[in-house]
C-alpha cells in the first residue's frame, strides 16, 4: 500500500478486526478516519452487485458526480471491467480477504493519473456478505480536482490480502533494510 489513505484505512480496519476475519461495520467510527474519509467509501451488497452505501467527497469530486447509491461497477465504462470489479468484490466478501488495487485513470481532457484501491470485507449484524469498506486515493491530490473528472480507469496491479496472514504493518523488516536511505552530509558551495 503507497498511498496514506489506504495505509490509515487498513490499519484502523486491521486493528478492529483483531484475530476477526472482519469487523463489524458498527464498530466503524467515522472520527479514526477523518484523514481518509474524504477518499473512503462503503458497498453495500445489492441483488444488482454492491452499491455505494456512503462515499466521501474526494472520491466524488474524482467523478464529478455523487456516488451514493450508484452502483459500484458504473466507475468502470466497459462492461467487461464492470463483471470484473463485482467478481473482485464478491470474492473480498466470499473469502474474507482485503485487496489492494493499482489504478491507471484518465480524464476527459486527457490528464493521467494512478490510484489506489482498498477493499476490505466488515460484517453488519453478524452476516458476512453484507459489506465492504474501501478507499480510492491518488498519490497525490491532482490539480485538475473540481475542474475535470475521471473518464476511464484500468488495473494494472492487484494483491490480495488472503484472512490468517500476518498483517503487513507487523511484520518486522530486515535490519538491512532500517538503516537510512538517505544520508545528508554537512557542506556547501565553495
Amino acid at each position: 500500500m503507497k498511498n496514506p489513505s489506504t495505509r490509515l484505512v487498513f490499519n484502523y480496519w486491521d486493528e478492529l478486526r483483531g484475530e476477526r476475519n472482519a469487523p463489524e461495520r458498527g464498530e466503524i467510527e467515522p472520527g479514526a478516519l477523518r484523514h481518509a474519509l474524504a477518499d473512503t467509501f462503503v458497498l453495500e451488497n445489492e441483488p444488482i452487485g454492491p452499491v455505494f452505501r456512503l462515499a466521501g467527497t474526494r472520491l466524488c469530486a474524482l467523478f464529478g458526480r455523487e456516488q451514493r447509491g450508484r452502483a459500484f461497477a458504473a466507475l468502470w465504462p466497459d462492461v467487461e471491467t464492470q463483471g470484473e470489479m463485482r467478481r473482485l468484490v464478491q470474492t473480498v466478501m466470499d473469502e474474507t480477504a482485503g485487496a489492494v488495487a493499482g489504478l491507471s485513470a484518465e480524464t476527459i481532457g486527457g490528464a493521467s493519473v494512478h490510484l489506489e484501491l482498498l477493499l476490505l470485507p466488515l460484517r453488519y449484524r453478524g452476516r458476512t456478505h453484507a459489506r465492504v469498506l474501501g478507499a480510492l486515493s491518488p498519490a497525490v491530490t491532482p490539480e485538475w480536482l473540481g475542474l475535470d473528472t475521471l473518464d476511464s480507469m484500468r488495473m494494472i496491479s492487484l494483491r490480495m490480502i488472503w484472512p490468517g496472514t500476518p498483517s503487513p504493518r507487523h511484520v518486522e523488516a530486515p535490519i538491512a533494510d532500517r538503516r537510512p536511505k538517505l544520508m545528508l552530509l554537512p557542506g556547501g558551495r565553495a
